[in-house]
């Protein structure tokens, strides 16, 4: 890689350029994350129940070692995720085989925040405080989880309450998928609307950004940018990949991707960093989600088992023809 250029170095003047990493890619992947990343969030190891698996245990070595790495790598670190409807101890919600009164989730919801963000203060320039609660659907508007059933809405604020008061330095968002989507990024605009009019510390929107070589339309994303900023927030792109497929083609036969596939990857590619670059005054970081093809959880979704290629990096770390078009912008 030695005649290629930094991949954050290129866009250092306008926003961060980050991976999710996970144990494994922190050792495998350490040259490419080194030479093209400037920000890293923990793939898996930061959620709920890989942290907090039992009301009286933590286990916070993994993700230790990854703050670490960055620190002594002068890397950037983006906390993921506090509180989700998915990959959340069970435990959390019952007692004694029952689902627990809403006093005792609101305290144990504080005490996992206090204790993370404890733990990590001045170590995180932004966290994910709350991740997906609006629905793609135009009604209902929230999701139903058990969060939602038994602390009812105001779960959502008093999470960012509570992770304001923990490290009051650190960045905090509302993050979402589909949040290009119109009807969808209409929700979170007033999600967030309504909480910036209660004076909740609500800092940024995080867009997620997991798209393909067909969707969404660039004038959504577009739109769904210039929303959420005229909330006086910062965007972030938190968890970006491009599919190699349309969201309804479920060919499971493919070893590579063929010539058409690589090009619109590219080209994509190149229009949505041209977007961000557009839009760079409100957008502080764009991550990826996976450092190259040879790791990435698209690999099982929505298809199980099936092969899929949507990062700058191919199975090898060489950069991809999506990786020169973006570079050369």
């Amino acid at each position: 890689m030695a005649n290629v250029p930094s991949l954050y170095k290129q866009f250092e003047d306008y926003f961060k350029i980050g991976a999710a990493i996970n144990k494994r890619t922190m050792h495998h992947s350490k040259d490419t994350i080194l030479k093209h990343f400037n920000s890293i969030t923990a793939e898996n190891e930061m959620k709920f129940e890989n942290l907090h698996p039992k009301e009286d245990e933590y286990t916070f070595s993994i993700s230790d070692e990854m703050v670490s790495f960055a620190e002594q790598n002068d890397i950037g670190v983006r906390g993921h995720t506090l509180v989700w409807h998915n990959q959340t101890s069970d435990w959390l919600f019952k007692k004694d085989g029952k689902d627990i009164d809403s006093s005792t989730l609101d305290q144990r919801m504080k005490s996992h925040i206090d204790t993370v963000l404890d733990r990590y203060k001045g170590k995180m320039y932004a966290w994910d405080v709350v991740n997906e609660v609006v629905l793609d659907e135009k009604e209902p508007f929230l999701r139903p989880s058990k969060w939602l059933d038994i602390l009812g809405e105001e779960f959502i604020e008093k999470a960012f309450i509570y992770a304001h008061e923990a490290d009051p330095n650190a960045q905090l968002f509302y993050n979402d998928y589909n949040e290009s989507a119109p009807i969808k990024s209409e929700k979170i605009y007033q999600l967030v609307k309504g909480l910036k009019e209660k004076e909740i510390p609500v800092h940024g929107i995080g867009m997620q950004a997991h798209w393909n070589i067909v969707d969404p339309q660039l004038d959504d994303i577009k739109r769904a940018i210039e929303k959420y900023a005229s909330l006086d927030v910062r965007i972030h792109v938190t968890e970006m990949d491009v599919s190699m497929y349309d969201f309804e083609d479920r060919r499971t036969d493919l070893t590579e991707p063929d010539s058409k596939m690589v090009e619109l990857q590219a080209q994509r590619y190149e229009q949505f960093f041209k977007i961000f670059k557009e839009y760079h005054k409100h957008i502080d970081s764009v991550t990826l989600w996976g450092v190259a093809d040879n790791y990435t959880w698209l690999d099982n979704f929505p298809v199980r088992n099936r092969k899929n290629w949507p990062m700058l990096f191919d199975e090898n770390h060489e950069p991809k023809e999506a990786f020169w078009r973006i570079v050369h912008l």
